[in-house]
C-alpha cells in the first residue's frame, strides 16, 4: 500500500493522521459531546474540561490515549481518545474515537434510581382527603422500604 492510498482510505474515513495536531475544542465537537464548536471553546475557557485534573485551554493538542473529564450541565463524562477525528460525523460513527470511561456513579441512570417517585393527582381532584393522604404515605413508604432491601 502506498502513501496516496492511505490518505485516501484517511479521508474515506474522515480521520486525521496522526502527526496533524487538533485542537481540543474541535475534537469534542466532531465527536458529538457539544452541539457547536463555539459552545466546545466557552467550556474549555470556562475550566469544565479537564486533563488529568487541570483546566486545560481550546487549543491543547489532543493525543490518543489521554482521558478528559468533561463538565456540561449536571451531566459529567470522563473520555478517553481512540482515535482523531477532524470532520463531524454520525453518532454511530462518532463513538469509534472515543471511550467513555465515566464511573457507574455519575450517570445520569444510576443518580435518578435515588429519586422518590413523583406522584401527581389528577387536575381538579383538589386537596387529598385523610384517607388519600394516608395512601400516598405509605406507598411512598413501602418504595423507600423495597429500595432498602434491595441494596442488603
Amino acid at each position: 500500500m502506498d502513501a496516496d492510498s492511505a490518505v485516501e482510505i484517511q479521508e474515506q474515513n474522515n480521520t486525521m493522521p496522526e502527526k496533524e495536531k487538533l485542537r481540543i475544542d474541535k475534537y469534542l465537537w466532531a465527536i458529538r459531546l457539544f452541539k457547536t464548536r463555539t459552545l466546545a471553546s466557552d467550556a474549555c475557557k470556562a475550566g469544565r474540561v479537564k486533563l488529568d485534573t487541570k483546566n486545560i485551554k481550546a487549543s491543547h493538542e489532543v493525543k490518543i490515549g489521554e482521558t478528559y473529564q468533561v463538565s456540561k450541565g449536571p451531566d459529567r463524562r470522563v473520555i478517553r481518545v481512540t482515535g482523531l477525528l477532524e470532520n463531524r460525523v454520525d453518532a454511530k460513527k462518532a463513538i469509534d474515537f472515543y471511550l467513555d470511561v465515566t464511573p457507574v456513579e455519575q450517570t445520569p441512570a444510576f443518580k435518578s434510581m435515588f429519586h422518590a417517585p413523583i406522584l401527581k393527582r389528577d387536575r381538579g381532584t383538589g386537596r387529598p382527603t385523610k384517607l388519600d393522604r394516608r395512601e400516598i404515605d405509605d406507598l411512598k413508604d413501602n418504595f423507600f422500604e423495597t429500595k432498602n432491601e434491595e441494596e442488603d
